[in-house]
C-alpha cells in the first residue's frame, strides 16, 4: 500500500509541477483529487505571498525586456529575497540582471546564481522538472516535513531550497534531496526560525 501511495504521490507531483510551469500555481493533485490535508499552510503571511508573486512578475518582466533573448531566466521570491537562476550570455548580462532585480520595488536582497553560458536544453529542463517533482513527493512521504514550507527549484541538476524553516528541517530536507538521482548540488537559501516559532506557526488560528 505504501509503495502504491508513493507512486500516486509522485505521479501527481509530476503533473502539478508541469502545470505550474504553465499556469504559475496549482494545488498538488493525486489520483485526480486535490490534496489539502497533506500540505501545511505557507509560513509567510498572505500579504507576503502576494507581494512575492508581484516581485517575481516585475523582476522577470524588467530583465526580459532589457536583455531579451540574452537570458533564460527564472525568478523566485520568498519574503522579498529574490533568487535569479538560469543562463545569460555574458558576465555583463549577469550583472545587469542583478541590478534590474535589485531596483524593483519591495525587493530586499538578490541572490544571483545565473550561469554564464548557453541556455539549457528542453531535455535538461524536463529532467529538472521531474527532479523537483520527486523532491516534493519525497518531502510529503517524509512525514516530518511540511512540503508547503519549502520552495523547490532545479536548474541543470542544481537544487535550490527556499523557505522559513528550522535548522532541523533544513538538514532533513537537504539530506532527502541528496538521495534523489540526478542532483548535482544543493543550494540552501533559507530563512531560519526556531522550533518555538515553528510551533507557534503550526497552531490553528483562534476564533475571535
Amino acid at each position: 500500500m505504501k509503495r502504491k501511495f508513493n507512486s500516486l504521490v509522485l505521479s501527481g507531483a509530476v503533473l502539478a509541477a508541469t502545470l505550474s510551469s504553465l499556469s504559475g500555481c496549482v494545488p498538488l493533485v493525486v489520483g485526480g483529487a486535490v490534496m489539502t490535508g497533506l500540505v501545511a499552510t505557507d509560513r509567510r503571511t498572505a500579504g507576503a505571498q502576494v507581494e512575492d508573486e508581484g516581485i517575481e512578475l516585475k523582476v522577470g518582466s524588467a530583465v526580459r525586456k532589457d536583455l531579451g533573448d540574452a537570458v533564460h531566466l527564472n525568478v523566485t521570491s520568498f519574503n522579498r529575497r529574490v533568487l535569479l537562476t538560469g543562463e545569460v550570455r555574458s558576465a555583463a548580462d549577469k550583472e545587469r540582471a542583478e541590478k534590474l532585480a535589485q531596483s524593483q520595488e519591495n525587493v530586499q536582497s538578490v541572490i544571483n546564481d545565473l550561469a554564464v553560458g548557453p541556455a539549457s536544453s528542453f531535455s535538461q529542463r524536463s529532467k529538472d522538472t521531474v527532479t523537483t517533482s520527486q523532491i516534493k513527493a519525497a518531502f510529503v512521504d517524509a512525514k516530518d516535513l511540511q512540503v508547503n514550507a519549502f520552495k523547490v527549484l532545479t536548474e541543470r541538476g542544481i537544487v535550490y531550497l527556499m523557505g522559513r524553516v528550522t535548522p532541523r528541517e533544513a538538514k532533513r530536507a537537504s539530506d532527502i534531496v541528496r538521495t534523489i538521482g540526478g542532483v548535482t548540488k544543493v543550494v540552501r537559501v533559507f530563512e531560519e526560525i526556531s522550533e518555538e516559532e515553528l510551533q507557534r506557526l503550526s497552531q490553528p488560528p483562534m476564533n475571535k
